[in-house]
């Protein structure tokens, strides 16, 4: 498959180019400075702003599938949406937040009390861009939501899926790496589950 990447170089992007160039996906990187990536036969780069709906659209033309993997507080929801709906790709799928996901029923995590401050602004900007997702009919997206701790780590290809809920492991710890994060998200662009869908992953 062609594959866009927008947000290509961050912590999650790097890995789900990386995961898609192992599958052997033709990948375009889209970022400020894409060209920071190691080079590959299938990797080719775009420097189109994500928050310029007709310049990114222009760069997404032509791919089967649309990952985005920026932080909310930099994009807003339409801009992304638009450019994906102009470009005329129909899959788009998601890196989302924890925040959204409910921590108990009925209430998400990032309307408990004592979620920490430091990630409210993002995790609320989160929440907002599934809500703004949920109104989409004309486009199969899906948001893959990671869980609590969402950090560097190893690709052991192990994990659970979820839905809403936040998922909890054995010993209590909610995580998954960004690695077998994108082995999720690369399982759900080859094999669709969850069209129209936020989904979780974790350990």
């Amino acid at each position: 498959m062609k594959i866009a990447i927008i947000g290509a170089t961050g912590n999650v992007g790097s890995r789900l180019v990386d995961e898609a160039l192992s599958r052997g996906h033709q990948v375009t990187a889209v970022a400020r400075n894409a060209s920071r990536l190691p080079p590959d036969e299938k990797l080719t780069f775009s420097s189109a702003d994500a928050t310029d709906p007709e310049q990114l659209s222009l760069a997404l033309a032509g791919h089967d599938v649309v990952i985005s993997a920026t932080q909310f507080v930099q994009v807003k929801p339409d801009s992304l949406i638009v450019a994906v709906r102009r470009s005329g790709v129909k899959r788009y799928l998601v890196v989302g937040g924890a925040g959204s996901l409910e921590g108990s029923p009925g209430q998400a995590l990032v309307d408990s009390p004592g979620f920490p401050a430091l990630y409210k602004e993002e995790a609320l900007a989160g929440k907002a861009f599934l809500e703004a997702l949920r109104k989409v009919d004309d486009l199969d997206w899906t948001l893959l939501s990671p869980s609590a701790l969402f950090t560097e780590g190893k690709r052991t290809g192990v994990f659970r899926l979820g839905h809403n809920s936040l998922l909890t492991a054995a010993d209590g710890k909610s995580w998954i790496s960004f690695e077998d994060f994108a082995v999720a998200m690369l399982n759900e662009v080859e094999h669709p589950q969850h069209i129209r869908q936020r989904f979780t992953v974790g350990y």
